[in-house]
């Protein structure tokens, strides 16, 4: 009866003494700890406070507007010890939610954090005014007062506190415009925002004033959308704009408030935007915006009116009263506010002798926040120069340059990776130097579609990494398009600021709107437009000939790429873009190059590590030292092994192969090979023999290196064998079955092979490999079409190549159909001459005994028999007869005595006589009128090898 299994681990398990009993109940509370500290929610640093407060403003300062607010204080901020501030604005469309997790990282630093949401958006009253200096701007500072009235806010002076703005988009802007309105803000950090809104959504690359400019109106639609459902009980959607690194939902929710004064179309004091009165068609925008947008859109470009609207809502004329230190953090990834409105901004106050820095990274309104490594970048910036420049503590901040560059894909992290770069001096968007490249093509006619429709689709927004997949897709229209290329570049560049190109153009009509692109196309023909970055021209005064036309330098966005060598450059301008307006008059133009060659900015930076870089190479050390160790152990364990092995036994010499008292036996105590000791000697086809389990394959393993034996020694031409020994060239080998590379051809198979072992390719001897193995021109075919016995032919070639010296096969036939079979046979006869020898093992005693001059024969791990074949099988008492009547003949010699007719004789008459005289028994036959035609002695290896190993056979079984 088996014992209960609980029984059985009762016994199993340690005794439980007070000793053990401690430590586990030690260690379980430890775990149990660290596990509930890890699980348990952390108390915040800081506590939260909600609060609608009615402000006034408007351009005397007397309209009020509620504002939802949202003040973040650190635990420990009285009047004994007030705390610094920072006012955080959310991007356009968002509200106070919106940036709720950028507020609680500065709270957790310390700092006092007053959110809100912006008049128009979320529950906050009043209308959209697009930053005016007189809404949005005077309602933060307002904001200002109300910081300042409280004791737990440090100050500067009375009235004065020590305050940061940090804002992305809309907010940035905002931060821009306070500081240049408020002499109290004593740092800002503008995010991913605009210079001048007037070129932001009416841009012209040739240097054009917006009056001019090609209307931006995908990204209008989006702004102007995304502020129409700002509204009371609007539904939430995600606008542009947001923390000031990538864009954020909008919060849509609650009621809003009047706007007293507001003039907004079907709006009045107290009748809220986006109630019963309003305009649909403006909803939460107040009256001139909503004006300004109506008229662009219809008309698609922007009056003078239009125009100054927009630029009172732009940092751009206000930056020489801008006197707090400026960190501009700018997008790589952005079709709304590309990196030339950062640099615009960065000169203006730079001129006024105010500090200021820029970064850009791997982000924007097109690729949200970026990669996690230019998060953690951006963050570190914001908070340094916060610290240094709001709460006073901390060096002062580089005034370097920094910027990034997509490096790859972190399988880990399933996201892309971005690895940062510094420059002592802001170079600007003309980069530290110039490379001119070479374009060239022919001037092309273009057509311009009825209405922009079809249009190319060069970027996606809010999603802008998505335009590398539109090439070939939905990017540029046959017929819309002209293209001018480079040739493949010689040596890579990297590429920092804003490219050059010269084009001319003619048109019909005598104006033109065009959009010039640069392309980088790897060596397989793959475009690649970097950030789905435009640049739109508007062309007037062109002639109908492009003759008389007169060169036009574009300048195309900004960009940080790095094109490889090998790769060209390719110039398009084409006649449409999805995202902007463009004639609705179908027309011709005809386009060619104004110069040989485009330009390009470039820097080299230098890099900046970061945690996860010092991780990695902290982790690639280590493995290198590893490996390293690995290797030493490697060298000077082959060193002393053939220091140990140099010698050559004599007496083995000129032997192919000895095997003296081979013992294999694994962890557990299973024997596999007892005791093996055998010779194969030049000129000999050796047969291992045995039953399965005797240890015939751990025998050929240990041969070849694939396991160490437990004892024994084994000799190759008189050099003992050890892995990595030298002598093994000599030995050519089919050991458990082929593998090929399924993707190579059987030639491919065999060349790659004969490279791996380093040796000349004129030693190889393909031809013989290949007549061996008779594959004819399926030696030509993916291996991975190949039958096996196709596959044990050419690995039966792979093993004679190079013809070694000795050759060690097992189970060679397997697979193979009997004419194969035959030729097998003659093809190891063959091979075992000029010093050569075989050792086979097979388990087809017929083919053994055809084929192999000697053989040993192993049982349960032990040799039984060796030696020449002939003298395994010895002289047989059976005697095979060829009679006439094999019928009468079993009769008639079954009744002699001592005379036994064997059962099987596969067709003919096989008699073991027992003693009994040959002679007599044909004697015995022609006297029964039976005619005999040939009698000859009975000898079979089968019966040798049964009578050695008997019928319990089982061996202590190969692993």
């Amino acid at each position: 009866m088996s014992t209960p299994l609980p029984a059985r681990l009762r016994r199993a398990l340690p005794r439980p003494t007070r000793r053990r009993v401690v430590t586990v109940a030690v260690v379980t509370a430890l775990a149990a700890g660290a596990v509930g500290w890890a699980v348990w929610p952390q108390p915040k640093a800081f506590s939260t406070a909600d609060r609608m407060v009615t402000i006034r403003s408007g351009p005397d300062g007397d309209q009020p507007v509620d504002l939802d607010t949202r003040l973040y204080l650190p635990k420990g901020a009285s009047a004994a010890s007030p705390v610094p501030a920072v006012l955080l604005a959310h991007g356009f469309g968002g509200s106070k939610e919106s940036v709720g997790s950028q507020a609680e990282e500065i709270a957790g630093q310390g700092y006092a954090v007053l959110t809100w949401s912006a008049r128009g958006f979320g529950r906050s009253g009043g209308q959209i005014h697009l930053d005016s200096p007189d809404y949005e701007v005077r309602d933060a500072s307002r904001l200002l007062d109300l910081l300042a009235d409280r004791p737990d806010i440090r100050k500067d002076a009375a009235g004065d506190p020590r305050v940061g703005v940090v804002g992305g988009s809309y907010g940035g802007g905002l931060a821009l415009l306070l500081a240049a309105q408020d002499p109290r803000v004593d740092a800002i950090v503008p995010m991913i925002t605009w210079n001048d809104l007037a070129r932001s959504f009416l841009p012209e690359s040739t240097g054009k004033p917006p009056t001019e400019g090609v209307f931006k109106k995908g990204w209008a639609g989006i702004f102007f959308g995304s502020g129409g459902n700002a509204g009371p009980g609007g539904p939430a959607g995600t606008a542009p704009g947001g923390t000031g690194t990538g864009q954020q939902s909008a919060d849509q929710q609650g009621a809003g408030q009047p706007d007293p004064g507001a003039g907004a179309a079907g709006t009045g004091p107290g009748v809220p935007s986006g109630r019963a009165g309003a305009d649909p068609a403006c909803a939460r925008f107040a009256a001139d915006v909503c004006r300004a947008y109506l008229e662009i859109a219809t008309t698609g470009r922007a009056s003078a009116d239009a125009v100054a609207l927009l630029r009172r809502s732009s940092p751009a004329g206000v930056l020489d009263k801008i006197k707090a230190p400026t960190l501009l953090v700018q997008g790589e990834v952005d079709t709304l506010f590309p990196l030339a409105e950062a640099d615009a901004n960065a000169r203006g106050i730079a001129a006024a002798g105010t500090p200021v820095r820029v970064a850009w990274y791997t982000g924007g309104h097109d690729g949200g926040e970026g990669p996690q490594s230019d998060q953690d970048r951006t963050k570190f910036l914001t908070l340094q120069w916060l610290d240094h420049y709001v709460k006073g503590s901390g060096a002062a901040p580089a005034d370097s340059f920094t910027f990034s560059r997509i490096a790859g894909f972190d399988a880990l992290e399933r996201g892309l990776v971005a690895t940062g770069y510094s420059i002592r001096d802001y170079p600007g968007l003309a980069g530290t130097a110039n490379r001119t490249v070479g374009i060239a093509g022919p001037p092309q006619p273009i057509a311009n579609p009825p209405a922009g429709n079809p249009a190319a689709i060069s970027s996606l927004p809010m999603a802008g990494r998505l335009s590398s997949l539109l090439d070939g897709v939905a990017g540029d229209l046959a017929g819309q398009h002209a293209r001018f290329e480079s040739a493949p570049l010689t040596e890579p560049m990297d590429v920092i600021g804003s490219p050059t190109v010269s084009i001319r153009a003619a048109s019909p009509t005598g104006e033109a709107v065009l959009f010039v692109k640069l392309y980088d196309v790897d060596p397989k023909g793959a475009a690649t437009l970097s950030n789905g970055l435009v640049a739109p021209v508007r062309l007037t005064g062109l002639p109908t000939d492009l003759a008389a036309a007169r060169p036009v330098q574009v300048t195309l966005p900004a960009i940080v790429r790095r094109i490889d060598a090998g790769h060209r450059l390719r110039v398009v301008v084409a006649t449409s873009d999805q995202a902007y307006a463009t004639p609705a008059q179908p027309t011709v133009y005809t386009v060619g190059l104004g110069g040989d060659a485009v330009t390009l900015p470039t820097a080299t930076g230098t890099p900046i590590p970061t945690a996860a870089s010092i991780w990695r190479w902290a982790l690639v050390g280590l493995l290198a030292a590893i490996l390293v160790g690995l290797v030493v152990v490697v060298l000077v364990a082959r060193h002393r092994a053939r220091r140990h092995n140099r010698s050559v036994d004599p007496a083995y010499a000129d032997v192919p192969l000895v095997v003296k008292g081979l013992r294999k036996e694994y962890a557990d105590g299973f024997v596999a090979v007892k005791r093996v000791d055998f010779e194969v000697r030049p000129g000999q086809v050796v047969g291992l023999l045995g039953p399965n389990g005797a240890g015939k394959t751990t025998t050929l393993r240990v041969l070849m290196g694939l396991t160490q034996p437990t004892a024994g020694e084994i000799y190759v031409f008189g050099h003992p064998l050890v892995p990595g020994s030298p002598v093994l060239s000599r030995i050519g080998a089919l050991v458990e079955g082929p593998g090929f590379l399924p993707h190579l051809s059987g030639l491919e198979n065999l060349r790659s092979y004969w490279r791996a072992t380093g040796r000349p390719v004129e030693d190889a001897h393909f031809e013989e490999a290949l007549e061996i193995a008779g594959l004819g021109d399926s030696v030509h075919r993916k291996t991975r079409k190949y039958s096996h016995g196709m596959k044990q032919r050419l690995a039966i070639a792979q093993a004679m190549l190079g013809l070694p010296q000795l050759l060690v096969l097992d189970e060679p036939t397997d697979g193979l159909d009997p004419p194969q079979i035959a030729e097998m046979r003659r093809v190891l006869k063959r091979y075992a001459t000029d010093g050569r020898a075989v050792l086979v093992s097979s388990h087809l005693l017929a083919e053994v005994e055809q084929t192999c001059t000697h053989a040993v024969v192993v049982n349960k791990g032990e040799i039984v028999a060796s030696g020449p074949v002939d003298e395994i099988v010895g002289e047989s008492p059976s005697v095979q007869f060829d009679v006439t009547d094999p019928a009468t003949a079993r009769d008639v010699l079954s009744r002699m005595g001592g005379v036994h007719v064997l059962p099987d004789g596969d067709g003919a008459l096989v008699v073991d006589t027992n003693g009994t005289a040959r002679s007599e028994v044909v004697a015995e036959l022609v006297r029964a009128g039976i005619g005999v035609d040939r009698v000859m002695p009975r000898r079979r290896l089968e019966d040798a090898f049964l009578a050695l190993v008997g019928d319990n056979s089982r061996g202590s079984g190969d692993r």
